[in-house]
């Protein structure tokens, strides 16, 4: 048995069994996949997939413990590999980010920023994605970390530490009557057309959990995922807006009034997300303490090596 199969078969399986996909992906045939994982099959003396023809229709039984220790054994490949490179380059490489577009918008300029300024050699990779695909990203090894407010939690094989509280705020235009109002409601939110978030996105489901709690039917008339989008609807009129805290800090807006919605709405808890068994370079760890002090080397390794996935403030 070798590495090769081992890939094949992890391959195959996050390809939903489709071995053309899953060649496509490792950049090699068809048939040289499909060879692989029966050679393997008969090294073992099980099947990993039952098959209908050519074709995989699922993982059998003793094949799920297979597809579990291999990707045990690739995990510590991996970290073998970060070893050699923490090692041979204590300075350099890549750190790859796998985040929300807030969050690389208006929470990661300066972290960044500090980080080459600390370590110089090292090129950053952005990745921007919803917050179950930046989930997805850290767990497939595509980011050494992962920083979002939702999903984070619901992967057992992701360490969550929290980073931040952050609240929402209210944006509407300077002579909307509202914005004569120091405090405002639901009741007088839910009485006007919104502008918000796409579900998905930037704690949207505290505020549609927060509406609904007080029997209220929002109307939102446009969701996006960028809050500058929102602030410019909002200029045109199209409606109020709620967007995320860190999009209005900053100077002033002339056009526009801000109120603050945590009393409303709630807090909500923005997350460094880390596979759980990953060997993590130095630099690593100095960005999660930059994204939060609370964040230091020792908290980080002792949660790496817990039982629990999710830690709270």
């Amino acid at each position: 048995m070798n590495l090769h199969q081992f890939r094949f078969v992890q391959e195959a399986v996050r390809r939903n069994l489709n071995l053309t996909e899953a060649a496509k992906a490792l950049h090699t045939s068809q048939p040289g996949v499909s060879k692989a994982i029966i050679e393997l099959e008969e090294e073992l003396g099980i099947e990993i997939f039952s098959r209908h023809g050519k074709r995989l229709k699922r993982v059998t039984e003793p094949g799920q413990h297979v597809v579990e220790s291999i990707a045990v054994i690739l995990r510590e490949v991996g970290n073998l590999k970060r070893i050699g490179e923490e090692y041979s380059a204590q300075d350099s490489g890549t750190l790859s980010i796998a985040t929300t577009h807030s969050q690389a918008r208006y929470v990661l300029p300066a972290p960044v920023t500090k980080l080459r300024e600390r370590y110089p050699k090292v090129n950053i990779s952005l990745h921007q994605g919803a917050p179950d695909q930046v989930a997805r990203m850290v767990l497939d090894e595509v980011a050494d970390i992962g920083i979002a407010t939702e999903s984070l939690a619901d992967f057992p094989d992701l360490v969550t530490l929290p980073c931040y509280e952050w609240q929402h705020v209210l944006v509407l235009p300077a002579q909307h009557p509202l914005a004569q109002q120091q405090r405002v409601t639901l009741e007088d939110i839910a009485a006007e057309p919104l502008v918000t978030y796409h579900p998905s996105f930037t704690g949207r489901a505290r505020i549609d959990h927060a509406f609904a709690q007080r029997h209220l039917t929002p109307r939102v008339v446009l969701e996006a995922i960028d809050s500058d989008v929102i602030k410019t609807y909002v200029r045109l009129g199209l409606g109020l807006g709620i967007v995320a805290e860190m999009a209005v800090q900053g100077e002033p807006d002339p056009d526009l009034a801000l109120r603050p919605l945590g009393q409303l709405l709630g807090h909500n808890t923005a997350r460094v997300a880390l596979k759980r068994g990953a060997y993590l370079r130095d630099f690593v760890y100095h960005f999660a303490s930059l994204l939060s002090d609370r964040l230091d080397k020792a908290l980080i390794l002792k949660a790496m090596s817990g039982q629990s996935s999710t830690y709270e403030l």
